[in-house]
């Protein structure tokens, strides 16, 4: 954790990609719920999430109502989750995406119509669209118990992160290398583009462009929360903590379709928050020798400490989700194996981001209360909480 503060300050959520993965924030924030004060309504007065924790921070930002009771609704959710509540899962379904992507080959690569991937996520659209109230994140930020909210994309025409933000008039738009920020109100389009993941669901349409799933091309996915104002960051990564990964099974044969994919997702889910979270510690060591004079003389008087807390899984997730394969409908089983998404094939990294499977979320909602209990005098530090 970074230093601490003398005065209460702004803390911004980060909740990043990956998934099925994300149930693991989940816990973690029923942890965070629980350890706070009963009458907390909301700690976060700046949330910002990608992918599937963009489904995460909306679930938070578009309901009413104590922040501890928002967390057991979203519990309630993630906990009766299961494939057919995210993505089709009859043969007929599979097959026909399938099929559709195969003739997509014959169209110069690209598909007639609707944008193709071999899922089709219509089900979460329907569940998404049922559960967010989007008109209380207006309410919110009007009545001042919310700052900003922001869900990140990437634009398939500039190949640019895409951060859609929606705050105050305070709030402006920014634009540095690779990655912007736009003012808009968020709707349902702009959740499900944060959400596609790359040839699993498909491209959604926002105005005359195409976006995808954020953590692709996420260079940096703490900025968002500073860009809106966050003194304090607070965030729940998905990946396998790095003191396991040295103990991963050594797959010996040439490595499978799921393999690379799974190598593939890493690098966008994962990869990204690690390396930020480790610039932001060398930011804070290089800004907490020098003092508020030293940096005006040096040109750099906004470089400032941003005190974090980052709380990452105790466990390996890949490890987990081989435990839950089984769980899996019969036509995601056979598209699985055939890709190689099996502890044998090496691609078990890939299958976990879809294994939406009640065995699956459960272990991983409670391995992430587990964590944040642990943590809990960290929290309550972070928090500042007499």
């Amino acid at each position: 954790m970074g230093k601490k503060n003398n005065s209460k300050a702004k803390i911004g959520l980060v909740l990043s990609g990956g998934g099925a993965r994300a149930a693991y924030q989940v816990g973690v924030l029923k942890a965070v719920a629980e350890i706070l004060p009963k009458e907390t309504n909301n700690p976060f007065p700046i949330i910002c999430g990608t992918s599937a924790g963009a489904i995460n921070t909306l679930a938070i930002a578009g309901r009413a109502g104590p922040f501890s009771l928002r967390i057991k609704k979203l519990e309630a959710i993630w906990r009766q989750l299961d494939a057919k509540s995210v993505y089709r899962t009859d043969f007929f379904g599979v097959f026909k995406n399938s099929i559709n992507m195969f003739f997509s080959f014959f169209n110069s690569g690209y598909a007639l119509g609707k944008p193709k991937a071999l899922l089709d996520n219509t089900p979460l659209r329907q569940l998404l669209e049922n559960y967010i109230r989007f008109r209380h994140v207006d309410e919110a930020i009007a009545n001042g118990e919310l700052e900003a909210v922001s869900i990140t994309a990437v634009s398939y025409s500039t190949g640019k992160s895409v951060t859609f933000f929606q705050g105050t008039e305070a709030h402006e738009p920014w634009e540095r290398s690779r990655r912007i920020g736009v003012h808009t109100d968020l709707t349902i389009d702009h959740l499900m583009a944060s959400s596609a993941i790359p040839t699993l669901f498909p491209a959604i349409q926002i105005g005359d462009r195409y976006f995808g799933d954020g953590a692709v091309r996420q260079l940096k996915p703490i900025s968002p929360a500073l860009h809106l104002g966050a003194e304090k960051v607070f965030v729940i990564g998905v990946s396998d903590n790095p003191i396991h990964k040295g103990q991963q099974p050594l797959i010996k044969h040439s490595p499978s379709i799921a393999q690379i994919i799974g190598h593939m997702f890493n690098s966008a889910f994962i990869d990204s928050i690690e390396s930020d979270l480790e610039t932001l510690r060398s930011i804070n060591r290089l800004a907490e020798k020098m003092t508020e004079e030293e940096r005006e003389k040096r040109g750099v008087g906004d470089l400032k400490p941003v005190d974090f807390l980052a709380i990452l899984p105790s466990q390996p997730i890949d490890k987990i989700a081989s435990d839950y394969l089984h769980e899996l409908p019969k036509s995601i089983k056979i598209f699985l194996k055939l890709t190689g998404a099996t502890t044998q094939g090496g691609g078990v990294s890939a299958a976990s981001y879809v294994m939406f499977s009640r065995g699956f979320c459960r272990n991983l909602i409670d391995m992430g209360y587990k964590d944040g209990m642990a943590q809990k005098d960290a929290i309550l530090d972070f928090f500042e909480v007499e």
